[in-house]
Order: structure tokens, then sequence, then C-alpha cells
């Protein structure tokens, strides 16, 4: 079994405000079921588990929290109760478009998000449209957007077996491969090798 060396720190210093401007958002949404005095991230993670189903006004901000979390690990917390709220589709659909129109901080943490919504769930509520659009976009991504944090994010989650990919896509497939193996970066080179075949 291949062991994968853990996703580095971020190049530059993430906005940890954001982040925190999330995390009070999420706060005065869930009101008194949080208490405000205790470990943000534990009582959010707490309140939503017992406040199902979610209305609406949690969908954005549950998004944002999950594409700002500076932590790779428990950006799942925000990931997973979308899922369970308002399904596969919806989640995954929200972060194909922030990967397409995102700043690159964004597009890195919309990458770590994408992670966790490969997690089983019933059948039905499968979206393989949206995976095969995002699997396109972050090829297309890794390829054009030589941001560091972007390609590191990306890179995980490719699929860079050329011939699994319609015609059209596998030169850009070659071309994310040859850009991964001369990467400079450790962490780029070190993954691309276990991912180029089936």
């Amino acid at each position: 079994m291949t062991e994968f060396p853990p996703l580095p720190g971020r190049p530059e210093p993430d906005n940890r405000e954001t982040f925190r401007q999330c995390l009070a958002h999420l706060l005065r949404l869930l009101g008194p079921d949080a208490d405000p005095a205790g470990h943000q991230r534990t009582e959010i993670r707490k309140a939503l588990a017992r406040r199902q189903p979610l209305p609406e006004e949690f969908f954005v901000p549950l998004i944002e929290a999950a594409v700002h979390d500076p932590d790779p690990s428990f950006n799942r917390q925000f990931v997973e109760p979308a899922l369970r709220a308002f399904g596969r589709r919806r989640v995954q659909s929200a972060l194909l478009d922030r990967l397409r129109t995102g700043t690159n901080p964004e597009r890195a943490g919309v990458a770590r998000a994408w992670y966790w919504t490969g997690l089983p769930k019933a059948a039905q509520d499968r979206a393989p449209d949206v995976v095969a659009a995002w699997n396109e976009a972050a090829l297309r991504e890794f390829v054009g957007n030589d941001d560091l944090d972007v390609r590191r994010c990306l890179i995980p989650g490719l699929w860079l077996y050329a011939p699994a990919h319609s015609p059209e896509l596998r030169p850009l497939v070659d071309r994310a491969v040859a850009i991964a193996r001369a990467h400079p970066d450790d962490y780029i080179r070190h993954r691309v090798d276990h991912q180029v075949h089936g």
C-alpha cells in the first residue's frame, strides 16, 4: 500500500479572518443551539448534528466555511452536514462553480472540500455528470494555473490515467503529467507517479 505524504502547509498565509467570519455566521444561525463561549468548531459540529433538517439559509454558510477552512481534515465538519441536508449534487455543483470562478485560495479550498463529497451516500444521490465536469475542470485548472497551493490541492484528486479519458482530454492529461513530473515541488512530483496508472 502506497503511503502519501500529508498535504503540505499553505505556501502563503491563509486568510484566517475570513474563516473566523464563516464560523461566526454559522454560530449566529444556530442561535441558542450552540454555546458561543465554547470551542467554536465543537459547538458548531454538535449543534449541526442535533439540528436536522437544516433550513435553506445554512447552505451558503456551510459551503463558505468548508472552502475557507485552513485545515484540510476539519473542513469535513462542514461538508458532511451540507451533504446530508442538501444532497451531493447541489454541494458538488456549488464547489464546481467556485473552482471555475473563485480566487486561487478559494480554488485550493474547494479542492480540499471536494474530497469529502465522495463519501458513500445513497446511489440515487450520485451525480456522475457533475463529477465528470469537475474532473475536466480540475484537470484544466491544474494545467492552466501555476499557483502552488492550487496545484498541490488538486493533484490528489486528478485522474491521470490517460486511456480512461475521452480522446479530446488525453492531451490535457499528458500535459498535466508532464507538468507534475517536472514540478519543483516534492509533494507534486511524489503524487504524480502513483496516479498515472489505472
